[in-house]
């Protein structure tokens, strides 16, 4: 827009703005009047009223200019006035028309530019619209600029620009200056979502926030208002069109996520037919492509069905309910449904046996999909919960008999938060204590109520209502009340109160039984796993966590779930088998992505991400924690939100990238809880960043602070995790104390687990602690570097590498120094780590070497283990010395030089020096 006004003083220019209602057209209009200084502007806008008055747009917008136009040539200035006097047109004048509005404009911008804007083309006449495009194709070098919105397809022949969704950076920007205060990133996120990007929808959900939803206290509202400004602009739309259009929409927006072939079925069975359809295309309240009917914002379906009148409701379901087949007997029954306002038990049976049938079936296109319900999330899953939970609600309406009715809504509320929809799921469970609820369905109410609040809501609470529903479980079902202490323990261990894991083992321990099933023994041997584990007794915790792995593996049928993975896998991580914790892991993303069950699907990523850490795969750990932080945006599951944000924080920190580390850090929530999971992974990035840039004091009292040992309070299971940070943020600090004790922490772990990561870290550990210079730090140093597994990425054995050449330059060694700092940058530079690359630098130049970085041509032909030998000689380490320092035989040094001299085309290590300086 500033260009087309900028280069309008030369030469003429139009541009067309389009996108659905609320996007900001008219608010981009009233700007560029703001900006167009020095202009004389012409504003019109297209109105449904005039649409079928020829040329009322053109006399509204020319009207203020009409006088000049006695400097046409007389043919032209009559015509023009005949047109605009409501004389209309003739066919074959229609050109002369269109040339003697180019003219008079012309006319007008003699004395200086001028601007001529029309809002909401396409929503006024169409004569008006064909002539103003015509003269927008021709403007030329004349100093007139023309700026069109519209919501339909720009017209053919002029510059476009489609307004797209805002992104969450502008609509929070959008929402600062709405909001009553600051909106956390969590309730951004859900707005946005909410409003589908849409800037109005955004401003009318502004409107309704609280102060305490802007905290995230409550959860944000889930829709605009129906009555909100975008509600009203699409209502307009409707309003406008004709019966038959409205009545073949509404059986559209009744029928969401149908078969197309439905619609069409039901229009001729009400008398009308799908063309009915194209004047609301025109308005922009649908969309119609690929055989299917979309609307631009789920508002829009919304609208059109808040505005028929109920019995039109009623009428437009049973037409729909009329047309459906056997195969889609869970939409038929949903309409019917739809159609009664009493009590009836038969149809509510028929919707349950619906809703069993649709939950038996086999996950994937085929599966039913009811009209009405929350979408999933795009790309997981079919919508199967969704429809479920839609359904199961409306059989509980329909059913007599009231204690039937609170166990239907009881299950379509756990559908409901399976599908993600947090704000249903909620809304159906506060919905249970309008009446009697009996024993057994309030226990699993409260099961279901703390699950949500350990991923949405405030965790400690949650803890008291998972505790009792086991309690009152405990009777007549051992499995669901397992469940229930096992969930209290993921509460207890996230909000940093680990000592009340030990009161839940032991309530376990009457539930175990010999001879349980599989899914049933892997519950007590993870709860009596984790407590052991706590209390740092690894002896009897290794077993049972390996067993729970065992266990895992081998789930089937009903039993197979993403939460019996997801335990599975945290216990795979704790005893360090982390390939079986990511297969684990990995599974059950995978089963939850294809079942739709998006409830799990945060924390099974959150555990692949670990997994992916420990294995050195930091790249596919942060995008996996990028997955998870976008779905547990999109379900509303804050804490998670967090945890999300916490991990990408630390994995950029450990790849010394400050930017991204600071920004997640700033998006999580102001306050995460002293103690929580986010509050120590954002302290442990924060610490990691303090490392990098040599404060190390800071980073060792950010790092001991993570957990208070012995206390049971505090990250514990974080803290041991970054042990290694901290041990060397304190070897040489006043936190020397806090360092030795969380390394006996963490050897205690690390000496039962067999993972040769876990007992490298240890080494690396040790040799910081050990006296500087000393033979027990080298000893130690030496047995870090060979215990790193190869398989585990490279990076943690660089780290390693960086610290003993740090330690050998420091203890005037600086010719021992030089080969593993060269080993450190080399790798730090392959995986582009460039501020540890930079401190090898560093190292290096202290160490009398100075560094420059290969040739790039030459560094692109090697993979990266061809590349560090290649290295190695040219700076003139023999073969055996090679082979020596990676651990390598001889003769596969000997296999990597012939080739890396092939791909180079060098025939001596003198040109092989050359290739690489």
């Amino acid at each position: 827009m500033r260009r087309l006004l900028d280069e309008a003083a030369t030469s003429g220019g139009a541009l067309v703005l389009h996108g659905e209602p609320g996007s900001g057209r008219s608010t981009l209009v009233d700007h560029a009047h703001r900006q167009a200084t020095g202009f004389t502007v012409l504003a019109g806008a297209g109105l449904v009223e005039e649409a079928g008055l020829p040329y009322a747009g053109l006399q509204r917008l020319l009207d203020p200019v009409l006088d000049r136009a006695a400097a046409l040539p007389a043919p032209q200035a009559r015509l023009l006035r005949r047109a605009l006097a409501g004389a209309g047109c003739p066919t074959e004048r229609r050109l002369a028309l269109c040339l003697a509005v180019l003219r008079l404009l012309a006319t007008v911008a003699r004395d200086r530019p001028l601007l001529c804007t029309v809002d909401d083309l396409d929503r006024g006449d169409r004569a008006s619209a064909q002539a103003l495009t015509f003269v927008a194709r021709r403007l030329g070098r004349l100093p007139i600029a023309v700026l069109l919105t519209q919501a339909s397809a720009p017209p053919a022949g002029l510059p476009s620009h489609r307004l797209r969704p805002l992104g969450e950076r502008d609509a929070a920007a959008l929402l600062a200056d709405r909001l009553p205060e600051p909106p956390t990133p969590s309730v951004t996120a859900a707005l946005t979502l909410a409003a589908g990007g849409n800037p109005q929808a955004l401003v009318d959900l502004a409107a309704t926030v609280t102060p305490e939803q802007c905290r995230g206290d409550e959860p944000p509202p889930g829709t605009p208002p129906v009555d909100g400004a975008l509600g009203r602009a699409y209502r307009a739309r409707l309003d406008q069109l004709p019966a038959d259009t409205r009545r073949v929409v509404l059986l559209a927006a009744l029928d969401e996520g149908g078969d197309p072939r439905t619609l069409v079925r039901a229009a001729t069975a009400g008398g009308m037919t799908i063309a009915a359809l194209a004047p609301a295309e025109v308005a922009g309240l649908v969309r119609v492509a690929d055989d299917r009917v979309t609307f631009p914002h789920p508002l829009a379906r919304a609208v059109v069905v808040a505005a028929a009148p109920l019995a039109d409701r009623r009428a437009a379901h049973l037409l729909l309910a009329g047309v459906l087949t056997d195969g889609q007997r869970l939409r038929r029954a949903l309409h019917r449904s739809h159609a009664v306002t009493d009590p009836d038990p038969a149809l509510a049976t028929e919707l349950v046996e619906a809703v069993a049938a649709l939950v038996d079936a086999e996950p994937g296109p085929a599966a039913e999909v009811a009209p009405g319900c929350d979408p999933a999330v795009e790309g997981v899953g079919d919508g199967r919960w969704a429809a479920a939970s839609a359904a199961l609600e409306r059989a509980a309406d329909l059913t007599g008999d009231p204690a039937l009715a609170v166990d239907r809504r009881l299950t379509a509320a756990r559908y409901a938060w399976w599908a993600g929809a947090v704000p249903r799921a909620r809304r159906l469970l506060a919905g249970l204590g309008a009446g009697p609820v009996p024993p057994a369905v309030a226990a699993r109410a409260d099961l279901l109520s703390g699950e949500v609040e350990l991923r949405c809501g405030r965790v400690p609470g949650a803890v008291p209502t998972l505790r009792a529903a086991a309690d009152a479980l405990a009777g007549g079902d051992r499995p669901l009340a397992l469940a229930a202490l096992a969930r209290a323990g993921e509460a207890a261990c996230f909000a940093g109160e680990q000592y009340r894991y030990a009161d839940l083992a032991r309530r376990a321990r009457p539930l175990t039984r010999p001879g349980d099933e599989p899914a049933t023994a892997l519950l007590t041997a993870h709860l009596a796993g984790v407590a052991a584990t706590l209390r740092g007794d690894h002896e009897r915790a290794g077993p049972a966590l390996r067993r729970v792995v065992v266990l895992g593996g081998r789930l089937a049928g009903p039993a197979l779930t993403p939460s019996a993975l997801n335990w599975a896998a945290s216990a795979g991580l704790l005893v360090a088998v982390d390939g079986a914790a990511y297969r684990l892991a990995d599974r059950a993303v995978t089963l939850a992505r294809a079942t739709g069950e998006l409830s799990a699907l945060p924390r099974a990523l959150e555990l692949r991400a670990i997994a992916e850490y420990w294995l050195g795969r930091h790249e596919a750990a942060a995008e996996t924690s990028r997955d998870g932080l976008r779905l547990a945006r999109a379900t509303g599951q804050a804490n998670w939100v967090d945890v999300h944000l916490g991990m990408l924080a630390v994995l950029a920190a450990v790849r010394a990238d400050r930017d991204t580390s600071l920004r997640r850090v700033r998006e999580m929530r102001p306050e995460p809880a002293p103690g929580s999971r986010p509050h120590a992974l954002a302290a442990w990035a924060l610490a990691v960043l303090d490392l990098v840039d040599g404060r190390h004091a800071e980073a060792a009292d950010r790092l001991a602070s993570l957990a208070r040992p012995g206390s049971g309070r505090g990250q514990v299971l974080v803290q041991v995790m970054a042990t290694p940070y901290l041990v060397e943020a304190a070897a040489h600090q006043a936190h020397r104390a806090a360092a030795t004790a969380a390394l006996a922490v963490f050897d205690r772990w690390a000496s039962s687990t067999a993972s040769p990561t876990r007992h490298a870290l240890s080494a690396r550990c040790h040799a910081l602690l050990a006296p500087r210079g000393s033979a027990e730090a080298e000893d130690a140093f030496r047995t870090a570097l060979r215990t790193h597994p190869a398989e585990a990425g490279p990076f943690e054995r660089a780290r390693t590498a960086l610290l003993f050449g740090r330690e050998l330059r420091r203890g005037r060694r600086p010719r021992d120094a030089r080969a593993h700092l060269h080993d450190a940058w080399g790798t730090f530079t392959l995986v582009g780590a460039t501020a540890w690359a930079e401190q090898a630098t560093a190292e290096l130049r202290a160490a009398g070497e100075s560094v420059g970085v290969p040739d790039p041509a030459a560094a692109r032909l090697l993979t990266g283990q061809q590349l560090r030998i290649a290295r190695l000689v040219a700076e003139g380490a023999t073969n055996r010395e090679v082979a020596a320092r990676m651990f390598l035989s001889t003769r596969t040094v000997d296999h990597h030089l012939r080739n890396i001299f092939h791909r180079l085309g060098v025939r001596s290590r003198t040109e092989l020096a050359r290739a690489l300086s």
